[in-house]
């Protein structure tokens, strides 16, 4: 396993961290707690010392899992990352989505960082991983009712506290970046980034390289998608939340097979699976500094974590980014 510090921090995360989104059940068409469990430890054991939940990911569940499964692990050999700003038990601030939770009962899901909230659920994120200190405390998505000021004060509280350790933000955009540095030491920025969706190569990837602003790239492998595992016609449970997704449809899913086809060679040349291949890639790329992969059970866990040692020279990535130039998904 390879570790990278994020941005000007004294904290080292493993390249593959560890992405427990699906480990939660929500909007993954439920989980399966043992089995969760055991990836994570295989990840582990493994060198993916880093793991990545938030509390909304199965409203709790996520994070209890995570906290099993590092429960008999020396502490200060993980690096905890988790969220705050988004609340199903509480209607303030916007409403960010209408969703299900785990038991198929009706949520809203609001977006709101109020101090008084962000401590609240600071407390209860650390009841769940069992747990003292957050190594990496992220907002999950903006909230446009709460100052910045007011949110990244109360972050900072938490860090004089000893309760976090490093402030990051999720799916900001430059403005907001900008803004949030006044109020705080930003190490990182977690957002969405895949061959399929490359959209912060414009103007977010440049302005977090030029500030020293890590970039943790979440859905890697596009939910799946790129793994080559799903052809068209393939049938998602009702609660999963792909299935309403442009990518997923049978039109992207035989372009997008078509792309994997011209890159399976050299899959097989270098013996890995078109998933590891994929996560390779994205390491690989400037500005990105760690890969989210979430792992349902050990054998994932134990292949996204390989996928660091895949030697890729600079003309092979450059041929797999020429193949996927070409790639014209349908919106």
């Amino acid at each position: 396993m390879q570790y990278r510090k994020l941005g000007n921090s004294n904290l080292e995360l493993s390249v593959i961290t560890f992405g427990a989104w699906a480990a939660g059940g929500w909007m993954w068409g439920g989980t399966e707690r043992t089995e969760a469990v055991k990836a994570i430890r295989s990840s582990y054991d493994v060198g993916v010392t880093s793991i990545d939940t938030a509390p909304i990911y199965g409203q709790g569940l996520s994070e209890e899992i995570v906290g099993e499964a590092i429960r008999d692990l020396p502490r200060d050999t993980i690096q905890l990352l988790t969220k705050f700003g988004l609340r199903w038990d509480l209607s303030r601030g916007s409403l960010h989505m209408k969703s299900k939770n785990t038991q198929g009962e009706s949520i809203d899901i609001y977006k709101y960082a109020s101090k008084e909230s962000i401590i609240k659920e600071c407390e209860d994120s650390l009841k769940r991983l069992g747990t003292d200190y957050i190594d990496l405390y992220q907002i999950h998505w903006p909230d446009k009712t709460t100052p910045i000021q007011e949110t990244m004060e109360a972050v900072s509280l938490l860090i004089e506290q000893g309760k976090v350790v490093y402030a990051g933000v999720c799916n900001y955009n430059v403005d907001l970046l900008e803004e949030a540095s006044h109020y705080i030491n930003l190490v990182s920025n977690q957002v969405p980034y895949s061959m399929v969706k490359r959209d912060i190569e414009h103007d977010t990837l440049p302005y977090c390289i030029q500030h020293n602003l890590s970039i943790l790239a979440y859905s890697p492998l596009e939910r799946g998608l790129l793994t080559g595992k799903m052809k068209p016609g393939y049938q998602f449970a009702s609660d999963d939340h792909r299935a309403s997704l442009h990518f997923f449809t049978d039109a992207n899913l035989t372009r997008i097979d078509a792309f994997l086809e011209k890159i399976a060679p050299l899959a097989s040349e270098k013996q890995c699976t078109l998933g590891q291949l994929v996560l390779k890639w994205t390491i690989e790329q400037p500005g990105i500094t760690i890969a989210l992969a979430g792992a349902r059970n050990e054998k994932q866990a134990q292949e996204n974590a390989a996928s660091v040692n895949i030697d890729l020279t600079s003309t092979e990535i450059g041929f797999i980014t020429k193949q996927l130039n070409e790639l014209k998904l349908v919106k």
